[in-house]
């Protein structure tokens, strides 16, 4: 929410009234802040809305807000916005967004949106765009040297991914804002030790085909690519029919050359070079400009996870996935008869750990019925990750 600042003399007169660490409220404001003051006008408080709130007084404000709220009332400014609008600063204590549901690009953009408003200390950035122009966003959360990426929906049919990791992203911010514990660690802790990278959906025109079928301006190629099939639950690739775990340079030549797809594909052709697509491309970039630590791709299915690549996986990786296996009940595979991923050219080109994670078990897409089960195997992983 934003209110008035007129009267605020520091940020940690704010922390004390809402209840909040002063590193939030700070990083909520960081664009208006000029040698670290208090911005004039008005300020963001992250975690907090603004509902009606009719006859309002201020006794339901401190009910609102579980906090004594004298210098609240004083402040002539912020007492003057809420009673002339008769608003109440509500705190947020439960998620703002819905990862439960068939998660198509657009539902992504209005769930980011969401979660800025509410939480303004996160910061959203267009790594690039997809085939058909829709935006790949990243999501950073944190300012600890130790820097983590995840990522959902490389392939198409594996959209409850995208869902999943939004609803994790978003209890960590709950977290945050209502100072929760994370696996017995204080969760502003783990923001001031790390910098979280999310981009939620690498593939969102692959995304929106299968959940919505072709746009007419690419209906005819499209069913050609599908076999005249107008079922495209199947389709794993990227809107041009590359699948875009197959798209990096790991070893490529060998997939190339045996996957038995020689032309665009719903699943599995790797295309005619190694990031040849732009979704793959801008991983890559990402990548290679964001120094992360480790990487963590969500995929389905199998409630299992790869954690080497030929061998040059460092040893901590070992370690590591022991602790993720026994937080999520997922078995540990060391590595498989498979090149050119994302986890595998990651692990190669820095030695740092990678994971594939692979959600659920079933036929892909995986029904939504599982949700639930996917989210409560995965959180205890996702969290431990960032307390490792």
């Amino acid at each position: 929410m934003r209110i008035p600042s007129n009267g605020i003399e520091t940020l940690g007169e704010l922390a004390e009234i809402f209840n909040l660490p002063v590193d939030l409220i700070s990083d909520s404001n960081r664009d208006e802040f000029i040698q670290g003051a208090v911005p004039r006008g008005t300020i963001n408080i992250p975690g907090y809305t603004l509902l009606p709130g009719r006859h309002i007084n201020w006794e339901s404000v401190k009910i609102a807000i579980g906090q004594q709220l004298d210098a609240l009332k004083t402040n002539s400014s912020i007492g003057r916005f809420l009673q002339e609008r008769e608003f109440i600063p509500w705190k947020i204590t439960s998620p703002c967004i819905l990862g439960r549901m068939a998660y198509s690009s657009v539902i992504l953009e209005r769930d980011l949106e969401i979660l800025k408003e509410a939480y303004p200390f996160i910061t959203l950035t267009e790594i690039g765009k997809s085939v058909l122009g829709n935006p790949i966003k990243e999501v950073k959360i944190g300012r600890g040297k130790k820097k983590l990426h995840f990522n959902a929906s490389f392939h198409a049919n594996e959209w409850i991914t995208s869902g999943i990791l939004m609803d994790l992203m978003n209890a960590y911010l709950l977290a945050l804002t209502n100072n929760y514990l994370i696996c017995g660690i204080g969760a502003m802790s783990v923001y001031n030790t790390v910098e979280l990278s999310v981009v939620p959906m690498v593939n969102p025109d692959g995304v929106n085909l299968v959940l919505e079928g072709p746009m007419k301006s690419q209906e005819n190629r499209l069913m050609n690519i599908n076999h005249d099939n107008r079922d495209f639950s199947g389709w794993k690739a990227n809107i041009n029919g590359v699948d875009l775990n197959n798209q990096f340079p790991a070893n490529w030549e060998i997939e190339k050359k045996r996957k038995e797809p020689k032309s665009p594909a719903p699943r599995d052709y790797p295309g005619n070079r190694p990031l040849s697509e732009p979704e793959a491309l801008a991983m890559a970039k990402l990548v290679e400009n964001g120094n992360f630590d480790m990487v963590f791709a969500f995929h389905t299915q199998g409630e299992e996870f790869y954690w080497g690549y030929n061998g040059k996986e460092p040893e901590e990786s070992l370690k590591i996935a022991s602790i993720l296996s026994s937080c999520s009940g997922y078995k540990a595979v060391r590595t498989i008869d498979s090149h050119a991923g994302f986890k595998d050219w990651f692990i190669q080109e820095y030695n740092r750990p990678g994971f594939t994670i692979e959600l659920g078990k079933g036929i892909n897409p995986l029904p939504l019925s599982q949700f639930d089960k996917i989210y409560d195997n995965v959180r205890g992983l996702f969290f431990s990750a960032l307390t490792l």
